[in-house]
C-alpha cells in the first residue's frame, strides 16, 4: 500500500501550477508542427510561427506562456492501493495552489462572482476546482489544468432531442466554433461532450478538451465523429487567431456517456492554443512530474 504524504501533495500542487503555466506539453508542440506543415494560407503560417516563437521565448526565459493564469483545475486519480485522507488531500491541494500564486508572483484571476473581490490567492469559494476518480493501481496522479477565460467563455450546451440525430450534433459543434471565431485564440482543441445529464455533458466536454493530442475516444462511434468533426472544423477558414487559414483546431475530441431515451445533450468546451497542463504521479518510486 502507498501512504500519501500530504506535505508532498501541497508542494506538488504548487509546483504543478507553475509548471503548467510555463511549459507547453510536447504533444501540443507536435500539433503546431503538423499544422505548420499543412497550412496553405501565408498569413496563417506567419501567425503560427509567431506563436511558436512566443512559446520558445517563454520557456527559455522561464516566463509564462500566457498572462492569463486561468481557473485552477486539479484532476486527481487515486488507486485502490493508496492510503490517503480525502478531506486533508483537498486542503493540501488548495494550500499548494495558494502558495503557487503568492510565492511566484502569479496574477490571481479568481474573484467573488458578485462582489468581484480578489483574494490574490487564485482560490475562492469552490476554487480550485477539484475532480476525483479512482482506479485499481497502487499510485495517485494529480493533473493540473489552468483554464483561461478566453477559452472557457466559449462554452456551450444544447439539450438536443433524439429525433435530430447525429447531424444536430455536428451542426451545433460547427456553429459553436464559428461563433467563437478568434476569441478562443485558435488553433484550439474543441472538446465535445455527448449524452449524460446537462452537468455531466459539460464535464465530458471539458475532459475532452483537456485530453492529449493523438488520443482517441474509446467509443468507436465517438472516434469516427472526432475524425469527421476535425476535418469539418478545419475547413471553416477561421484559422490561427481568427485571421483566416486551415489551422482552426489541433483536433476535435469527443467524450460520451449514456443518456435518457428522450434527450441527447451535447456540449462544447474549447482549449486555446496554449493548451497547458502538468501532472505529478505518486508511487513507490517517489514523485514523477510530466504531462
Amino acid at each position: 500500500m502507498l501512504q500519501i504524504d500530504l506535505a508532498q501533495v501541497e508542494t506538488a500542487a504548487k509546483e504543478l501550477y507553475v509548471r503548467a503555466l510555463k511549459q507547453l506539453p510536447p504533444d501540443i508542440k507536435a500539433g503546431f508542427a503538423r499544422l505548420s506543415e499543412t497550412e496553405t494560407n501565408a498569413t496563417a503560417r506567419r501567425v503560427l510561427g509567431t506563436m511558436l516563437t512566443n512559446i520558445a521565448v517563454a520557456e527559455q526565459t522561464d516566463n509564462l506562456l500566457c498572462q492569463d493564469t486561468g481557473i485552477p483545475i486539479y484532476n486527481v486519480t487515486i488507486g485502490s492501493g493508496v492510503v490517503v485522507d480525502g478531506a486533508r488531500l483537498k486542503t493540501a491541494i488548495r494550500r499548494g495552489c495558494e502558495r503557487a500564486t503568492r510565492e511566484h508572483s502569479l496574477r490571481s484571476s479568481i474573484v467573488h462572482p458578485i462582489t468581484r473581490v480578489n483574494e490574490h490567492s487564485s482560490c475562492g469559494r469552490e476554487v480550485p476546482v477539484m475532480h476525483f476518480d479512482f482506479d485499481a493501481s497502487e499510485q495517485m496522479s494529480i493533473e493540473m489544468i489552468p483554464k483561461g477565460s478566453g477559452s472557457e467563455n466559449n462554452s456551450f450546451l444544447k439539450m438536443a432531442i433524439p429525433a435530430d440525430g447525429v447531424d444536430a450534433i455536428k451542426t451545433f459543434v460547427i456553429d459553436c466554433v464559428l461563433n467563437a471565431g478568434g476569441k478562443t485564440c485558435p488553433p484550439t482543441i474543441v472538446g465535445v461532450g455527448i449524452g449524460g445529464t446537462s452537468d455531466l455533458c459539460m464535464h465530458l466536454a471539458k475532459r475532452a478538451a483537456g485530453r492529449p493530442l493523438g488520443t482517441r475516444c474509446t467509443d468507436p462511434g465517438g472516434a469516427v465523429l472526432e475524425a469527421e468533426l476535425s476535418n469539418a472544423v478545419n475547413s471553416l477558414g477561421v484559422g490561427p487567431q481568427g485571421l483566416g487559414g486551415d489551422s482552426t483546431a489541433f483536433a476535435v475530441h469527443v467524450e460520451l456517456a449514456a443518456t435518457h431515451i428522450t434527450m441527447n445533450p451535447v456540449a462544447v468546451n474549447m482549449q486555446c492554443h496554449s493548451a497547458r497542463r502538468a501532472r505529478a504521479t505518486f508511487s513507490q518510486r517517489g514523485i514523477e512530474y510530466g504531462f
